[in-house]
């Protein structure tokens, strides 16, 4: 599979996995031939990108780093508690909990973490999609750096529920695709206070999970909010938060937004180390993120296309390519003279 922008597809291209509707319903399966009334339904729907199987390049897969089974579960528990915070009803957190605790032993099972998010959702389902995505990336730092379980739960569970009082912010400015005003900015950081409310009287949630909520804007320079902590006055969970939270924002299509490639956020997080985020964080982050996804269609300065074959964990950035031209593979470790030249959209 190869990964292209969908106003580049073309007619009786085969899509390579799944499309999700907001409710988890199949949109379009896997293996059906595309036309341009399914790609305009995409176009419409905010779906910025697909996965599609040419020739040369069926034999790749795109592996996530969790069971469809429980990014579908924890994608409809977040669903459920958002709405639930809407109401202003209580959260399950039992279910918190248990799929927390699914993320964790998926995780915990793979030999070797390295993240290929491959679902495609729309930009009207990002909150739910961010806050699984956060929660995954969180953990993974967290197994990096010799977390325990009980600390794994803890971390998990404040990382889902991060965002959790952006419910409470008017979606017209949240969601705004101009320019915010400085009122509707202050009014949008008020969110993190909102959601720590939204908590902090709740016995089945820790402290250090709620301070996360409250907390993950916090800079390590000091330039955050609310309270413009510095450096160990923020908590590490919060400082891995702040991480992974900015880290997917940027990789996300969003309303007012496009996204932007991750070997360019891979580079601004490195830039950011000791401003804005932990560097020693940031380290073990980029460690399990690869700046080129497997499915990553690449010129190279040969002039040849490929798309990202396979990935070495002790070099991300050198991945295994496989040539559009002819399906010959060919691993950049070993080629030092080939460079990737950029990241193509398009065929």
């Amino acid at each position: 599979m190869i990964k292209l922008k969908t106003r580049f597809l073309k007619e009786d291209m085969i899509l390579a996995n799944n499309i999700y509707t907001e409710n988890d319903e199949i949109l379009l399966g896997e293996g059906i031939h595309l036309n341009q009334v399914y790609i305009d339904k995409l176009l419409e729907l905010g779906i910025s990108e697909v996965y599609v199987n040419i020739p040369s390049t069926e034999d790749i897969i795109v592996p996530d780093v969790i069971k469809e089974e429980n990014r579908k579960e924890a994608h409809n528990i977040i669903r459920d508690t958002m709405k639930r915070i809407s109401y202003n009803e209580d959260i399950r957190m039992k279910k918190i909990w248990k799929i927390v605790d699914k993320i964790i032993e998926n995780l915990l099972s793979s030999d070797s973490i390295i993240v290929n998010l491959s679902l495609v959702r729309s930009i009207d389902d990002y909150t739910f999609t961010h806050s699984v995505n956060v929660c995954i990336y969180a953990l993974i730092i967290g197994i990096g750096i010799g977390y325990k379980k009980e600390k794994l739960m803890d971390l998990g569970v404040g990382a889902i529920l991060h965002d959790i009082g952006k419910m409470l912010i008017d979606p017209k400015v949240l969601n705004k695709p101009g320019k915010l005003t400085k009122d509707e900015y202050e009014y949008i950081k008020s969110h993190s206070k909102l959601g720590y409310e939204i908590v902090k009287n709740n016995k089945n949630i820790s402290e250090a999970s709620a301070k996360i909520i409250l907390t993950h804007h916090e800079r390590f320079d000091g330039e955050g909010y609310p309270f413009k902590l510095k450096g160990d006055e923020i908590r590490e969970y919060a400082r891995i938060v702040a991480i992974c939270d900015v880290y997917d924002a940027l990789t996300s299509d969003r309303a007012y937004k496009s996204k932007e490639f991750p070997h360019v956020v891979v580079e601004y997080l490195i830039s950011m180390g000791y401003h804005q985020f932990d560097y020693e964080l940031v380290k073990e982050f980029i460690t399990h993120i690869p700046c080129y996804p497997i499915g990553t269609l690449l010129k190279l300065s040969t002039n040849e296309m490929g798309v990202v074959y396979e990935i070495d964990k002790e070099y991300p950035n050198r991945p295994i390519v496989k040539y559009i031209s002819n399906g010959d593979k060919i691993n950049l470790i070993y080629n030092p003279s080939i460079q990737i030249v950029g990241v193509l959209e398009k065929m």
